[in-house]
This record gives C-alpha cells, structure tokens and sequence, in this order.
C-alpha cells in the first residue's frame, strides 16, 4: 500500500462520520463514502502533495453528495415501511438519547447550506478556511450561514420539534395522577 492510500485510509472514520451526519442512512452513508475513496483513488494524480488530503477528500464528498441530492429529486425517493418501523416503535429511554433526537430533528430542519456548514465546523471541527475551500464558497459566506444557522438551530432546540407521543403519554399521565384527581374534587 502507497503512501497515499495509508493517509487516505485514515481519513475514512471522518468521512463516515460526516457522510452519516448529511445523509442520516448509514448504507447511503457508506455508499457516499465508498463512492468518495474510488473518485479520490482515481483522481489521484491531481492531488498535489502537501496539501490538506482532508479537505480534498471532503470536498469530493460533498460534490458526490450534492449529484446524489439532485439524483434523487429527479427520480424521487422511496422509503419502504419495514425499514422506517423500527425507528417509528422505540421509545427513547436516556436523556441523552432524547438531546441528540432533538439535535437531529432540528438540524434536519435547518436549510442545507446552514446544516452543512454546521456539521463541517461543529462535527468535523474544521477551520472556516477549509470548509470555505470544501463547499466551495467564499469564508465571509461560511461564517454568516454559520451565525444564522446556530442561531436558527437555537431557535428550533429551545421549542423543541414537537414529538406528539411523547405528548399525548404525558397528557394521559396528568390526568391519571393522584394530585390532578384531588386538584379536580377541591
């Protein structure tokens, strides 16, 4: 193995990382991320050493992420029940599980150019330079779709998506306790 694919190779966690942080599928994730190391292996020769082999690699993804979007807006996309039904039956039983539902919903929520910006410099943690020369677009850009998205992203986690479960359980537990019966005869 070359030098080259060693370094890749390491840059692969990253990738799935923010491949299922965009696609919210981990097959689709992992198709993205399959589809990103063969373009970067075959166009090899036009990465110049020395260079941020991360940005370049995130960069590819995020073109191979933008042609898969505008694929599917073409053709549509289908969801067959018995893969979404295990998501739609379990109940969350952590808080913390609870948060990052919540973060998800309201990241999901978020126009695409602020969610992208967000997940490069919050979840991958990289510098407004380099997500600028990933997605393409001027920093100053970066920074203001950053600005409106974590304030939009504020926004939306303090009136939490609402989950109607979740609320129709706590109505029915109102009603059922001793303190609201008690309250009713006073």
């Amino acid at each position: 193995m070359n030098n080259f694919s060693k370094m890749m190779e390491a840059e692969i966690p990253r990738l799935r990382r923010y491949a299922r942080a965009l696609t919210r599928n981990e097959d689709t994730a992992d198709d993205l991320v399959q589809d990103c190391l063969v373009r970067g292996l075959s166009k090899q020769h036009l990465w110049v050493e020395g260079t941020d082999l991360r940005a370049w690699l995130f960069t590819i993804m995020h073109n191979q992420y933008v042609n898969f979007v505008r694929r599917n807006v073409r053709q549509g996309s289908q969801v067959a029940v018995s893969d979404a039904e295990p998501s739609l039956t379990r109940a969350a039983n952590q808080d913390r599980r609870l948060e990052l539902r919540d973060l998800d919903r309201a990241l999901a929520l978020l126009p695409e150019e602020q969610r992208v910006v967000i997940l490069l410099i919050g979840l991958e943690g990289m510098a407004y330079e380099t997500a600028a020369e990933v997605i393409g677009i001027p920093v100053g850009t970066v920074r203001s779709r950053l600005s409106r998205g974590r304030e939009a992203l504020r926004g939306l986690m303090m009136g939490v998506v609402p989950d109607r479960q979740a609320d129709a359980r706590m109505a029915r537990s109102r009603t059922n306790s001793p303190t609201s019966s008690t309250a009713a005869a006073a």
